[in-house]
């Protein structure tokens, strides 16, 4: 065959075969064994070669295309071309929202890659239909998948994990996958994973802000039961946890309402940004000092919440995405709990 083209087909496989025609030829590109500018075999002679539908070898082929991996020139053929994804890693990086925190996580594991991998990014919108097209559709095209997953049930309640995404995330090959905010020991073979804690780390952040929280007659966690993205229970267990064992009087509240009947002595919990930003709103109205009449902590930094001094509890974003980062570089598989704070300003 033109070029000493070696394309490996396992019938037993549960990638497309075009994908697996895919990743034969990028990894002869890779491997030195098939050059840069060389011709490589026409659609009909592949599929001939492998006993594949002519369809197949062409769907492969518009893939190499888009990808810029190979050529096609008018009357002469098929050639292998010079591109920089040849060299480079290529990482598929899904999300469940694009939201600020998730993209600081993207942007620091981007920059952490550097200029050593290309990072395509897709987001599924905590819907466990579209994150299975998007792995089903992506399934063989990358060198590594990180994955993030939250998903929400029919009832907008938070899922980590669902029968079917574990099923999917199976089929990717364990030295390839990392998983972000969440691990799942029933996941077979040897994967990488950068999770929080979510109970244990609010409980530890609070109980670390104990001496601050003691002057305060009543702890109020502004937990939204029915997201459009919904937040893992585990923070809401975490919370009742820390309450119960310190002996602190608490509330769980939906959202912050209008005209809320704020109370001298109260601290409020924040998890979504519009709330935090009511619950100020309302504060500044009624004349109220924060960290004296009212304290707030809110969920999550931001440099906006470091500029007003609002006390946080807080993953590493930063942190999350580079350790994301050195584990594909390095080929690490490693299971790693991120780091989680309590960052004290005035707000309390």
């Amino acid at each position: 065959m033109a070029a000493n083209l070696n394309i490996e087909i396992n019938e037993s496989s549960r990638v497309p075969k075009y994908k697996q025609i895919v990743e034969s030829i990028i990894s002869d590109i890779s491997k030195g064994k098939l050059k840069i500018g060389h011709k490589i075999p026409s659609i009909n002679e592949l599929s001939e070669y492998c006993d594949l539908s002519r369809d197949t070898v062409e769907k492969a082929y518009r893939e190499l295309k888009n990808r810029k991996v190979i050529i096609s020139v008018k009357g002469k053929g098929f050639y292998t071309a010079k591109t920089d994804l040849i060299s480079k890693i290529n990482i598929f990086f899904l999300i469940n929202k694009p939201s600020s925190y998730k993209m600081r996580i993207y942007n620091s594991f981007v920059d952490g890659i550097g200029v050593d991998g290309h990072v395509t990014l897709s987001i599924y919108h905590c819907n466990e239909m579209l994150f299975i097209r998007e792995l089903q559709k992506n399934l063989g095209s990358f060198d590594y998948y990180v994955i993030m997953t939250h998903f929400k049930s029919e009832n907008l309640e938070h899922v980590s994990f669902t029968d079917n995404t574990l099923k999917e995330l199976e089929r990717i090959p364990k030295d390839k996958l990392i998983i972000l905010d969440n691990d799942k020991p029933e996941i077979k073979g040897n994967y990488g994973a950068i999770y929080q804690d979510f109970q244990h780390d609010i409980y530890s952040a609070l109980k670390e802000g104990i001496e601050k929280l003691k002057k305060y007659d009543k702890l109020i966690l502004v937990y939204p039961q029915k997201s459009v993205f919904p937040y893992p229970r585990r923070i809401l267990r975490g919370f009742v946890q820390f309450c119960g064992e310190y002996n602190f009087d608490h509330e769980i509240l939906d959202e912050i309402y209008e005209d809320m009947e704020l109370s001298s002595r109260d601290v409020y919990i924040t998890i979504e940004e519009m709330d935090l930003v009511k619950l100020v709103q309302q504060v500044n109205a009624k004349e109220l000092s924060l960290g004296k009449d009212i304290g707030i902590i809110s969920y999550n930094d931001t440099p906006l919440k470091s500029l007003l001094g609002i006390t946080v509890i807080s993953t590493d974003f930063k942190t999350m995405g580079e350790t994301a980062a050195y584990m594909v570089l390095k080929n690490k598989k490693e299971k790693v709990k991120n780091v989680f704070k309590y960052i004290e300003r005035n707000s309390v």
